[in-house]
């Protein structure tokens, strides 16, 4: 899993806008409260004061505590799907799917701390262990789209869905890799993993 917070504000090649940035700051802000007192240990109202923004304004930007803790998501724009739908980078699919995972994972990797946060979160909140993993599969869901686009209508969508569902796997895996050993990124961590399930799987 990627630093959630920081999702929205990653565009490719811009700077992050002024919203992009407050939602940033409620989401690390909620994360904080959530891991200092749990989910349910914390309110709307002293999210907001935490975040120096009015209740109303919080209520724009996310409809609950859930929502704030888990940010906005990846960024579409660090997901190169005309590329990859085109057969790159390397021609071969499943090292492209890799190489896309790794070039994201990269971007939206940016905080160690917040993705340590994040991580215990998701380890001790079932609520929010649920929610990441409906967002996984929807991702997974898109990007298993994106597989059959690229390979045409005489390629397997179970293929497809057991290729993504992999993917997610391993991130799991990863992410667990790097809050244990944070010497190595988040990317290392999981191209490791991929080439050692690859070797065995040959």
């Amino acid at each position: 899993m990627h630093s959630v917070s920081e999702s929205a504000t990653k565009a490719a090649g811009s700077q992050p806008s002024r919203r992009e940035l407050t939602a940033c700051r409620i989401s690390e802000c909620a994360q904080t409260l959530a891991v200092e007192h749990g989910l349910d240990g914390f309110t709307m109202d002293q999210l907001a004061e935490a975040a120096g923004v009015s209740r109303r304004t919080l209520f724009n930007y996310f409809g609950g505590k859930l929502e704030a803790v888990l940010g906005d998501g990846i960024s579409p724009a660090t997901v190169p799907h005309e590329e990859f739908v085109a057969g790159g980078p390397t021609g071969r699919l499943m090292d492209d799917i890799r190489a896309i995972a790794v070039r994201v994972v990269d971007d939206e990797a940016k905080d160690p701390d917040a993705l340590a946060r994040v991580h215990r979160l998701v380890r001790n909140e079932p609520r929010i262990h649920h929610a990441l993993h409906l967002r996984l599969k929807q991702v997974a869901d898109e990007f298993s789209d994106l597989i059959l686009a690229r390979e045409g209508e005489g390629f397997d969508p179970a293929r497809a869905r057991i290729a993504i569902q992999l993917v997610v796997a391993l991130f799991d895996m990863a992410l667990d890799q790097f809050v244990a050993d944070p010497s190595r990124s988040l990317s290392e961590h999981f191209s490791r993993t991929f080439d050692t399930v690859h070797d065995l799987l040959r």
